[in-house]
């Protein structure tokens, strides 16, 4: 699906382009048998990726990863987007977001998997496996899950008289939230996340998205799809109630502190968050919980907040040995066991399910020491329920790392000042994002 005109590149960014050139995916014959030796360069900002990597080097002492941080995603992003417009520098191989995967695999940018993946749809949690094929085709391995859960504070929600194991629908989180803010803690903080606004359509059943077989032809119908419309209407009514943090952005030293000093009393987010937590909220320690995500009218249904790939730049002349290091790196048990001991969780069935995984209790810091920052809870059977209920199908933007950067600028005052609603910050988005997707090339309806 070779796309007209390409995309564009979404930030300058030549100081990264500089940087990265110099690591080239050319050269060398292609990699069949594993027996010559051959250097692999990699890309990718995930830490427990360091310790997989040694992992494989054992098993293949003849394959050199040159493994390198290309900083924050998006600025590896820019990076590629750079190296693929000069034609060289990209590397063999790159960690690529699930959400952002189609727009690569839409302009022939990533070799496909379909050959070499035969039945691997029964060794991963269907919502993760489904997250790497674009039109029923795989052109990445999944390398670190996201299913969403909902995080509390276990002291503080009982400070309020909330049970939170018993909120199961949005109305009744809702509901709680008001009890939750009379304490004086807010039961949630969002200045405009892109990602979680995604994840929440996604929870919702939405499909605002449509991208033809052919690339040509894509419908963005963010103003009618009714999934995205019953999580604007729900989430206006907590923002309206000052029921939702709209001034603490995510990610900052604000949001750590709210969270270390109780103020921010729980999150709907990724399950990859115990390591954030045990680090950033030290304070807070024995006193969070994790339950299943409230939903729309209750069901058990689920969707991603992150999760990435590995996947092989089509530039790379040495597929064969790239792909048995993106394999290894996902589905090999010690692979897994290494990534899983750093943090990351699992995107396979079979140590999502296992005995060991569910009944851990302890959650590792930055200085090595088991903390049990769920009270005791064997937290990871709650996630590992979590990601069996992520609804497979769910469709991003072919430009989606473009959309989610522009999202604050048409969505972002809606959150900030109240200036406007969120429905219409979601209706100049739409028009941002046709507009744009025209100037892609693409047949926007």
């Amino acid at each position: 699906m070779k796309h007209a005109k390409g995309l564009k590149r979404l930030v300058a960014c030549a100081g990264v382009l500089a940087m990265f050139l110099g690591v080239t995916a050319c050269g060398g014959s292609k990699q069949s048998s594993g027996d010559e030796n051959v250097e692999l360069s990699v890309w990718a900002w995930e830490p427990t990726l360091k310790a997989a990597t040694k992992e494989f080097e054992k098993k293949y002492p003849n394959i050199k990863i040159k493994l390198q941080n290309a900083g924050t995603a998006k600025e590896q992003y820019t990076a590629l987007d750079n190296a693929f417009q000069a034609g060289k520098g990209a590397p063999d191989v790159a960690q690529i977001e699930l959400y952002a995967l189609s727009q690569y695999a839409i302009n022939d940018r990533l070799t496909d998997l379909s050959d070499r993946t035969k039945g691997y749809s029964k060794f991963y949690n269907p919502g993760t496996w489904n997250s790497v094929l674009i039109n029923k085709k795989p052109y990445g391995l999944p390398f670190g899950s996201g299913a969403m859960a909902f995080f509390y504070n276990k002291d503080v929600f009982d400070k309020a008289g909330v049970d939170a194991t018993q909120i199961k629908t949005w109305d009744q989180y809702y509901e709680a939230a008001k009890k939750i803010r009379a304490v004086g803690s807010y039961i949630a903080a969002d200045s405009g996340d892109a990602g979680f606004f995604d994840a929440m359509i996604w929870q919702a059943n939405g499909h605002p998205y449509k991208l033809s077989a052919d690339g040509k032809d894509l419908s963005i119908n963010l103003d009618s799809d009714k999934g995205t419309q019953s999580f604007i209407k729900w989430w206006q009514k907590m923002i309206d109630e000052d029921l939702v943090d709209t001034k603490t952005v995510i990610w900052t030293e604000d949001w750590n502190k709210s969270l270390n000093n109780g103020k921010l009393a729980s999150a709907l987010i990724g399950c990859w968050i115990p390591t954030t937590l045990v680090n950033v909220a030290p304070d807070q320690a024995g006193k969070w919980r994790v339950t299943t995500m409230p939903t729309q009218d209750g069901s058990a249904v689920n969707s991603n907040h992150g999760g990435s790939s590995l996947a092989i730049m089509a530039s790379s002349k040495k597929t064969d040995a790239a792909y048995k290091y993106i394999d290894f790196i996902s589905r090999n048990q010690a692979s897994i066991d290494a990534r899983v001991a750093g943090g990351s969780f699992p995107d396979d069935v079979k140590t999502t399910e296992s005995k060991k995984f569910k009944e851990a209790t302890t959650v590792k810091n930055t200085k090595g020491e088991d903390i049990e920052y769920f009270g005791g809870q064997k937290y990871n059977e709650v996630l590992a329920q979590a990601a069996s209920d992520v609804i497979p199908g769910h469709a991003t933007l072919p430009f989606e790392v473009y959309a989610r950067t522009v999202f604050a600028d048409d969505v972002g005052s809606a959150y900030t000042d109240k200036k406007i609603t969120l429905k219409q910050g979601v209706d100049a988005w739409q028009k941002h994002l046709k507009e744009y997707g025209k100037q892609q090339g693409f047949n926007v309806h």
